[in-house]
């Protein structure tokens, strides 16, 4: 992709493009929560196809379900801007959509089969991590609720599940400061989900966004998250769910100037972790100055300012979400 300047740059020509969506329904989820962040793919993706509208394409807005492929000859789209997330409700199926996309030969926008694939397990994009060099907090994998802690793990610690995104089942809760209080996380999050848990240690201090875009030359654009509501705590600055998905303004960015080996790691980690066009990485800056790379997402959101974080750090910058739009479809069809 051509390195964003906040100008409008239309393709050489009107196009198809099929808007992909999670095929979200709640019997898919064990949670109302996990529900809600899938849901909402939908007005998302047909607020995004009316964008591209906007600017002269032709819009289909297709879910990624078992019927994905028919519509797809149906239509016959130039290219496919892939917002799916989740299949029947869970992400490690996501990475099936770029691999039906590329058997019916359509271009498409997004991190391919390997990258949906390692992005959505967790403890496996930290270990290629770690194995390259690039800091990240120390972290163990719980299989079992009665797995031991490792000893070499200092509190506090924060629980994620190992394989969903969205901030689900984060909040100030999910910050454990000695065992017994780790053990009631792990049980309650082991019995609502049947899934494995990673606990990492929580790095107390400032929470950045880094938003990578790809192109000739690869851009990273930073903001630093602000939370409205919190106390001044370094233990209170995280994305809770509530901050995420809430309605009301809770976020603010400022924007913020990485240092160039921060850059650099942020590139390697793109790298590794087989991540393609755009991605959103998650970094915690300790009190002592220290930057560590805590996650990173292959299917960011894509959304106005106020909306999504990518669109809010964007437009630190002075780049509309329209520009964004435009470069990614120009670098997916016509790439240089």
């Amino acid at each position: 992709m051509p390195q964003i300047n906040g100008s409008e740059e239309l393709p050489q020509k009107p196009l198809k493009i099929a808007v992909l969506y999670s095929d979200a329904k709640r019997e898919y989820f064990q949670t109302q929560e996990h529900y809600l962040t899938e849901a909402e793919v939908f007005p998302r993706a047909q607020m995004i196809a009316g964008l591209l509208e906007k600017d002269g394409h032709h819009c289909y807005v297709i879910p990624g379900d078992k019927d994905l492929a028919e519509n797809l000859k149906k239509c016959k789209p130039d290219m496919a801007l892939n917002l799916v997330d989740s299949v029947y409700g869970n992400e490690f199926l996501s990475g099936s959509i770029p691999g039906l996309l590329e058997l019916l030969q359509i271009p498409y926008t997004g991190s391919g089969i390997l990258g949906q694939s390692i992005n959505s397990n967790k403890y496996l994009t930290k270990s290629l991590m770690r194995q390259y060099g690039v800091t990240t907090p120390k972290y163990q994998l719980i299989t079992t609720v009665n797995d031991e802690i490792d000893f070499d793990l200092d509190y506090p610690l924060i629980a994620k599940l190992n394989e969903v995104h969205g901030s689900v089942e984060i909040s100030q809760n999910s910050i454990c400061f000695d065992e017994k209080g780790l053990r009631i996380v792990l049980k309650r999050l082991f019995l609502m989900y049947k899934q494995p848990v990673i606990i990492e240690e929580f790095i107390a201090g400032k929470e950045i966004t880094a938003v990578v875009v790809e192109g000739g030359v690869t851009k990273i654009y930073a903001g630093e998250r602000h939370f409205i509501k919190r106390s001044a705590s370094p233990f209170a600055q995280i994305a809770a769910y509530e901050d995420v998905w809430s309605d009301e303004d809770t976020v603010a960015y400022e924007k913020y100037e990485l240092p160039i080996s921060i850059k650099e790691m942020i590139k390697l980690t793109y790298s590794i972790l087989r991540l393609e066009d755009y991605a959103r990485l998650d970094i915690r800056l300790d009190q002592s100055g220290r930057h560590y790379i805590i996650d990173a997402n292959s299917n960011p959101a894509l959304g106005v300012k106020g909306e999504a974080a990518i669109g809010s750090v964007l437009d630190l910058y002075g780049i509309s979400l329209s520009t964004f739009l435009n470069r990614l479809i120009k670098n997916t069809v016509y790439p240089d």
